[in-house]
Formats: structure tokens, sequence, C-alpha cells
């Protein structure tokens, strides 16, 4: 009798284990994935692409989302540590494949010490996540530690062009591209290029500034 009661337990143990521990494996070893929610105190809906995790052990826990809402488009990554006070500026750093690291000032929510945003580096850094194989990321934290993870961007492109379309960012683009293209937005865009991709952009500047001033 008692035997029978400590392998019911037994397997009820294994049982409870394996629903635990297989999900999260699941999420960890996916590729991107796009949802769409509501916000339950504003009603509105918005959609993201959001990463996988990493494997269990080799990195720390972070995840990336490139976020629509209210027609902008955000970058937000979530971690299991603390990065900084709510409403604190932080840095981040993304380095896609083999190409140059860029760094971004990034602020955590007004509600969270582990979630952070940017909107005005978020379209660059989304066309980066899509012609990529893979994304290193670092932050730096309130007590100056190092939070790290590298993404698999497996699944990427569908997720993060589905939250593009969204946002209609390809017609606004198009529609404000004379008025609103700026030093900046060249700086920005300029870093996201290969260096092969950069000397020829330069060399054609070089040349168009030398016909400009004749």
């Amino acid at each position: 009798m008692n035997c029978s009661k400590k392998n019911i337990r037994y397997i009820f143990v294994v049982i409870v284990s394996a629903c635990t521990i297989i999900p999260y494996q699941l999420k960890a070893d996916s590729g991107w994935n796009y949802h769409q929610q509501t916000d339950s105190l504003s009603n509105q809906t918005y959609s993201y692409a959001q990463s996988p995790l990493p494997k269990p052990g080799l990195y720390d826990n972070i995840m990336l989302s490139i976020v629509c809402k209210e027609h902008k488009l955000q970058s937000l990554i979530e971690t299991d540590e603390l990065i900084a006070s709510q409403g604190s500026n932080f840095s981040m750093e993304y380095q896609i494949d083999q190409q140059t690291p860029i760094t971004l000032n990034m602020k955590t929510l007004s509600d969270s010490k582990r979630k952070g945003y940017t909107e005005s580096d978020a379209i660059p850094m989304a066309n980066a996540l899509l012609s990529g194989q893979a994304v290193f990321i670092k932050v730096n934290t309130m007590i100056r530690t190092t939070l790290s993870s590298s993404i698999i961007l497996e699944n990427a492109v569908t997720a993060i062009n589905h939250v593009i379309s969204d946002c209609d960012l390809n017609k606004k683009t198009t529609s404000t591209s004379d008025t609103a293209y700026n030093l900046n937005d060249f700086e920005k865009a300029f870093k996201q290029l290969s260096v092969t991709q950069q000397q020829q952009i330069l060399a054609k500047l070089k040349q168009l500034i030398l016909d400009t001033r004749q």
C-alpha cells in the first residue's frame, strides 16, 4: 500500500517536472514570432515581433521585440535582471553577425526596471535585423554590470515585416523622405552598412561635392 502511494507520488512529480521544463525548452529553441494584443487600459491594439530566449546557461535571459504601438515603431528589450530605475536612460549595444557594433541610448519603462525601449533608433535596428543570422546584445546596468545574449534571427524577417506593415512605415517613409531626411538620419543609416558599402557611398559623395564646386 505504502509502496503504491510512493510510486504514484513519484510518477506525479515526474509528470509535473516534465510539464514545467518542456515549454521553456521549446520557447528557448524556437525562432521569432509575431503577436497581436490589446492594451487593457487604453483598449488599443498593438503588435510585436518577439525573439526567442537563449539556450539555458549560455547567456543572460534577454528578449528583444520590435513593437508597433500607436503607429510608432519601438525596439524593446526585457531582461530577468535589473537594468536601471524606472524612466532612466541606459546604453545598449548590438552587433549583427560580424558587422560593426552599434550603441543605442535606451530608456526603461515608467513601470519597470527590467524593460527598456527606443523609438528614435527603432527603424534602423529593425532593418538591420532583417539582414543577419544572429544579433549579439550587451546591456550596461545601473550597478555597472553587463548583461549579454546572442539571439538567433530565425523567422525574424517574416515577424518583423508584419510589424512594419502594421505601422505603415514604408508608406510614411515614401511620403516624408524628401523633406524629413537629414544628416542624423544619414549617419544612422550609414552605420548599418558594411565597410565596403560605406567606402562606395563616400566615393560617390566625394565626386558629388567635386562636381558641385565646378
